[in-house]
């Protein structure tokens, strides 16, 4: 089925793990005399006020219910729309006779009501209507098997819309890995805690729209619970951008040397360089490879390009730096690691990216190992190089990848990737970008980002700030560019976005 991209911005900051929403939901109950099944009602509700705005002509619904309180939320919306005239087709997954609680009154409502129900079947044909998953929730612990399985492979072959009760059966919600096999949503409610899972990792690709609803529970049930994620919201972040002084000049605004462009690898640090630009740094000065000057200052002829063939060249350039941004195009060569070696012995604040964090891996060049004033950015697989392990399991779990990464060598860290994470040292929350889109997924877009990030430095923010405001202005540069459309969309797409986002007033 082809899906829209789904804009999932307009969500609370506060992003919760399983554990603490049942934990927001226990004091509900317990000390605000909320019933479960009030709350599962309110559920019910929000779900399908959301079906109705999605779906206005909705005629026939198809609801997958599990055993447990999701499966409640589920007969809880049965009723819902059997009282609107809407015909109501409700599949019972799992052993009917352990249902119970909350989950078996909505059930005996729906009965009341004229709910069909019918016992699931492998061989379900369906052909009309909007699917709802109300199968399993977020209490699962391992991989989806039996009857949820069957259940979910049926949902996913059929070419209906789905919208998914709390989470797409399957998806974790903390982490946002897939146990086993998932239901894959077009649109997803989530309710009381907003949670982490659906907007990183493979949750994009699962939860499709993303919407909340808190239920109606008292803001001072949430001040009790604690939670360790955040979303990023860039107009936020933006109005903390200082204003430029009517005297003020370019030595104000800082001064970022890139450095990289191995042979062949000049657009790189071309790349980082015109970022950098654009974002406001007073000065920006690149050492590269001296065979790729002309093709830099052709290109932005306000970059004042250095040639080096050594780290005795670079030297003498890297003491008129306040930041130095190192790794685009740069290769893992003698090159390559003789100019790390001269940047890592710098006290300036730094922006590792691409190669340097393969040697930093490697542990050739970079003798301290851990430093507060850099900000690293790897994808998964640097981050997999960067902690000795898999791909696979970066993805597994990407909270705990950025957190182990941060704990690891300081600074500040941004894990890249579907829902970009950001961890430092002065905030216990990590930090969850949901901008951006798959038309980022081209060569390039991390060198704009290097660029960014040596820019915000520059102008004075800390590392952990610069990172949180630098990842989203990359990506709603990103989401700019592709309106135009995603395919086709090339790294530079994104400069002329860049400049207009760091001028909101304007």
């Amino acid at each position: 089925m082809d899906r829209t991209i789904a804009n999932n911005n307009n969500l609370p900051a506060l992003l919760y793990r399983a554990e603490q929403v049942r934990e927001l939901d226990r004091i509900a109950i317990d000390q605000h005399d909320i019933s479960g099944f009030t709350l599962m009602r309110r559920a019910a509700k929000a779900a399908f006020d959301v079906l109705l705005a999605q779906y206005p002509e909705l005629g026939r619904l198809i609801i997958f219910c599990g055993a447990g309180n999701n499966g409640g939320d589920g007969y809880a919306m049965a009723s819902l729309a059997r009282q609107r005239g809407i015909d109501v087709e409700l599949i019972e997954c799992g052993d009917a006779a352990k249902i119970s609680g909350d989950a078996l009154q909505a059930k005996q409502h729906a009965l009341q009501d004229g709910v069909t129900m019918i016992k699931f079947s492998p061989n379900l044909q369906l052909e009309q209507g909007v699917i709802v998953d109300s199968l399993l929730g977020t209490g699962l612990s391992g991989d989806v098997r039996g009857v949820a399985a069957e259940a979910i492979a049926v949902i996913n072959c059929c070419a209906l819309p789905v919208l998914a009760m709390d989470i797409p059966s399957g998806l974790c919600s903390d982490t946002g890995r897939v146990l086993g096999s998932a239901v894959s949503a077009d649109h997803t409610v989530s309710f009381i805690g907003l949670k982490q899972g659906l907007l990183t990792g493979s949750g994009p690709d699962y939860a499709g729209a993303v919407h909340f609803h808190d239920l109606s529970v008292p803001a001072t049930v949430f001040q009790q619970v604690a939670n360790n994620s955040e979303r990023l919201v860039l107009s936020e972040l933006l109005a903390r951008l200082p204003k430029r002084q009517a005297s003020a000049h370019k030595g104000h605004f800082g001064h970022v040397m890139v450095t990289g462009g191995a042979a062949g690898m000049a657009g790189a640090v071309a790349m980082a360089s015109q970022a950098a630009c654009r974002v406001g740094a007073g000065l920006v000065s690149c050492a590269t490879r001296p065979e790729h000057i002309a093709a830099i200052v052709s290109r932005c002829p306000e970059v004042m390009a250095h040639g080096v063939i050594s780290g005795q060249e670079i030297e003498p350039l890297l003491s008129s730096a306040s930041v130095v941004v190192v790794g685009p195009g740069l290769g893992q060569g003698a090159w390559a690691e003789q100019l790390l070696q001269k940047v890592a012995a710098l006290t300036v604040p730094l922006v590792v990216d691409a190669d340097a964090l393969n040697l930093l891996a490697a542990g050739r060049a970079v003798k301290t190992r851990q430093r507060d004033n850099w900000i690293l950015t790897p994808h998964p697989g640097e981050a997999a190089r960067l902690l000795g392990c898999s791909t696979a399991e970066i993805q597994q779990d990407r909270f705990a990848a950025v957190t182990a990464l941060q704990q690891r060598y300081g600074g500040t860290v941004i894990l890249k990737g579907a829902g970009t994470l950001v961890a430092d040292g002065e905030s216990d929350q990590v930090a969850l970008c949901t901008y951006g889109n798959p038309g980022m997924a081209a060569g390039g877009m991390g060198d704009i980002l290097t660029g960014v990030l040596g820019a915000l430095l520059a102008q004075g923010f800390s590392p952990a700030s610069a990172a949180r405001l630098g990842v989203c202005l990359h990506a709603v540069a990103g989401d700019r560019a592709a309106m135009g459309g995603q395919r086709g969309m090339i790294a530079t797409d994104l400069l002329p976005h860049l400049r207009t986002l760091m001028n909101p007033t304007v």
